[in-house]
């Protein structure tokens, strides 16, 4: 199976922002700094800073594909620079939101 692209899970967060997909955090933190969400089935682990999105670590499609940093930083892509300032800003509230 080919892995993921950058464009694929950019779109992912891209529609959870615009609440197209809704994003619901899962409960399993394996260490601070890190945000295990899922999308309709697409598993997400995302990298905070304080309250801000810094990166995607891990994605992981319900067909079973994966995607993480090494693949899409082997051409230039940084995934959470796809995403406007405004997706980046709804992204983070929603992870922040789901937790309080």
């Amino acid at each position: 199976m080919p892995p993921l692209t950058a464009r694929e899970v950019y779109q992912l967060l891209r529609d959870a922002a615009l609440e197209v997909r809704p994003l619901k955090r899962l409960d399993e933190q394996p260490e601070p700094g890190h945000v295990h969400v899922d999308l309709e089935g697409w598993r997400l682990n995302l990298g905070f800073e304080g309250n801000r999105l810094r990166h995607c670590l891990r994605c992981q499609s319900p067909d079973g594909r994966m995607g993480e940093p090494d693949s899409w930083q082997r051409y230039g892509t940084d995934l959470v620079s796809l995403l406007s300032t405004w997706e980046q800003a709804q992204i983070e509230r929603l992870c922040t939101a789901v937790t309080q």
